[in-house]
């Protein structure tokens, strides 16, 4: 993670999503514009919690890991989103694994500052509110998304949220040979099936499969067989 030293870009972010009047103007020295490149971790479940970032631009994989070490995808991100808040409420460590997707930009600020400055603005807790509402809910569906849902739409689904980024109209991502065992963890199924899957989706020429791995060359067959994006 890197800090981003232009003010102007910071402001426009700032704007654009009315944070503003989120934070206070006493808060506002403390908030910081950082990037983030793609497959970089933003943080790791279990770790102590020490900030919050804002998620302004790119698109993020948050993932969980059970005490029995099965790992699955809880959601996909995009602005706007929170990275560190619900941390920041029970004041624990980090509850999920954040990985960005394409490259990143978010708005960070520490704990201590937020707590000096933000702990009673009301505006602040509200945007807290409305976004840890909403991520109970995201996380409450996605359990049952990979119990309900068959292998072809989980992984259909994966496929589009690691290769594309509506927010950004040039990234093109793609999933490497490497990763395949992790994507079968992450979506719920064994990396014979996946395999299995992947050979059909070949077959219908929705993605191309080489050595170094998978990429997207239908988007629009796979949007026609999950309809929507359940991790999304």
């Amino acid at each position: 993670m890197k800090e981003i030293a232009d003010r102007k870009q910071f402001q426009h972010y700032m704007d654009k999503y009315g944070l503003g009047e989120v934070f206070t103007e006493a808060l506002t020295p403390y908030l910081k514009l950082y990037s983030c490149d793609q497959g970089e971790l933003i943080c790791t479940q279990g770790e102590p919690a020490t900030a919050l970032y804002v998620l302004v631009k790119g698109k993020l994989k948050i993932y969980n890991t059970s005490p029995e070490g099965r790992t699955l995808i809880v959601t996909f991100q995009n602005p706007l989103e929170v990275v560190g808040d619900v941390e920041y409420i029970r004041a624990g460590e980090i509850i999920n694994t954040v990985e960005a997707v394409s490259p990143v930009h978010m708005i960070g600020v520490e704990y201590r500052w937020l707590r000096k400055y933000g702990g009673d603005h009301s505006p602040l807790l509200h945007f807290l509110l409305d976004i840890i509402t909403n991520k109970f809910y995201t996380k409450s569906t996605s359990m049952s998304f990979n119990l309900l849902y068959p292998v072809e739409i989980r992984l259909a689904s994966y496929l589009l949220s690691v290769s594309f980024d509506e927010g950004d109209s040039q990234f093109r991502g793609s999933l490497s040979t490497a990763d395949l065992a992790d994507a079968a963890n992450l979506i719920g199924t064994s990396y014979r099936h996946l395999n299995r899957v992947l050979r059909k989706f070949t077959a219908h020429g929705w993605v191309e499969r080489s050595r170094s791995g998978i990429v997207v060359t239908d988007r629009d067959g796979l949007r026609r067989l999950v309809s929507r994006n359940i991790y999304e």
